[in-house]
């Protein structure tokens, strides 16, 4: 036990929890926050919805972060320095964003807010490859849970943390003030230092480009890797597209939900991801991919549950945390088996690609979830969901056996202290 607690408060650890901050910091900025605001300034909600766009390069940014493996700009070292000209970028955006007027130029708005999304996925993509050769890949799985956490607290500062100032303060002066919180990510590289280790860069943009896919696919089962990204948390993603609109329809009110997501939610989702990282660190990447794919459809079966418990309030919050409790721990061991899964020389290429194939479920996957309710109601559309995760269980016999997991290399027996 004393080792994972002297792992948790590591230098190491606050830096990947300040990272995770940084780059969780700029997401609702351009999401829910500026779509605040633009309520606000009485813009159409026509608008508004193609707004969503503005997105497009966090699922894409793999096709630029091939420069960043390759080159170095400044005297920093190859990620710090990519780290400080991306944070600096996000503060003159963010700050830029301010300057705009929604109600009076909206399309200027969304220009400024795809630069915004554009720096920002370019220092997802150098903050992901940072962690990964900052840590040991025994810490991989509780610094990818810390990362998480960061990030979530960042998203709790840029969206309820916004909206608490908007009531006091212009929405330009919001952003402005989201600009300095990012300025400090500035100050944090600084004093942060290059990952250690003697790892060549790539000597030229092609093979920064064509190394990276190659070395993947030298690997065994290559494809049932990519199958298994694809499918590990596809359950999770579809039910969670139409959570809402089905405690909604459960007759639960918003201030009720609210609420509960608020607080049992947003109290779970931290949890998880720290429980899911204490695990990690304990039993390793693969064992725990293992017991969290499962605990991930039990969760889901939970909303099933709700469906013959009517409005109330104590089964729907023992759902919500039970559910963001699994959702946590099961990204923690999510992320930390694609990170596990890179070469050091071209981990910003590697990382950014296998977060971009993460993300397309979320996108496809949950597309037809509504026609899918219509089709065979709420208790059905849950357990479908639950179901649906089990290719993605058994994929792990090929891709991350149970018995093929070595214990971390801290030494730690299984034995609870």
């Amino acid at each position: 036990m004393w080792v994972l607690w002297r792992a948790i408060f590591s230098a190491k650890m606050l830096i990947v929890v300040l990272t995770g901050f940084m780059s969780g910091l700029p997401l609702l900025l351009t999401g829910s926050t500026l779509q605040a605001w633009m309520k606000d300034e009485q813009v159409n909600l026509a608008m508004i919805g193609i707004f969503s766009i503005v997105g497009l390069p966090y699922t894409i940014k793999f096709l630029w972060s091939p420069v960043m493996d390759r080159y170095v700009p400044l005297g920093l070292g190859r990620r710090r320095s990519w780290m400080f000209i991306t944070q600096a970028a996000l503060v003159a955006t963010i700050a830029a964003l301010g300057l705009t007027q929604p109600s009076q130029a909206p399309w200027t708005v969304a220009a400024v807010a795809v630069l915004v999304t554009f720096c920002s996925a370019s220092q997802d993509i150098v903050l992901d490859a940072y962690r990964r050769e900052l840590l040991p890949d025994n810490e991989l799985g509780l610094g990818s849970s810390l990362y998480i956490n960061g990030y979530r607290l960042a998203m709790l500062v840029a969206g309820a943390g916004a909206l608490l100032l908007a009531d006091q303060m212009p929405w330009r002066y919001v952003y402005y003030t989201m600009a300095a919180v990012m300025a400090l990510g500035l100050v944090m590289t600084l004093c942060v230092p290059e990952p250690a280790g003697d790892v060549r860069a790539p000597e030229s943009l092609r093979q920064a480009v064509i190394e990276p896919f190659l070395d993947y696919f030298r690997r065994e089962d290559p494809w049932l890797i990519l199958a298994f990204i694809l499918l590990y948390k596809i359950g999770d993603t579809m039910a969670s597209a139409m959570t809402t609109p089905f405690i909604l329809e459960l007759g639960f009110s918003k201030t009720e939900y609210a609420a509960i997501g608020k607080s049992f939610g947003l109290f779970a989702t931290l949890t998880g991801g720290f429980v899911g990282g204490a695990i990690l660190f304990r039993l390793g990447i693969f064992r725990s991919l293992w017991i969290f794919g499962v605990l991930q459809a039990v969760s889901t079966l939970g909303f099933a549950v709700l469906t013959h418990t009517g409005t109330s309030l104590s089964a729907l919050a023992a759902v919500v945390a039970f559910e963001n409790l699994t959702s946590g721990m099961g990204t923690s061991a999510y992320a930390a088996y694609m990170a596990s899964l890179t070469n050091r020389r071209f981990t910003a290429t590697q990382y950014a690609l296998l977060t971009s194939l993460m993300g397309l479920p979320r996108v496809l996957a949950s597309a037809p979830t509504g026609y899918m309710v219509q089709a065979i109601g709420w208790q059905g559309f849950f357990v479908f969901c639950a179901l649906i995760a089990l290719p993605g269980i058994l994929l792990l016999v090929r891709v991350a056996p149970w018995h093929e997991e070595a214990l971390p290399a801290s030494g730690l027996s299984l034995e609870v202290d």
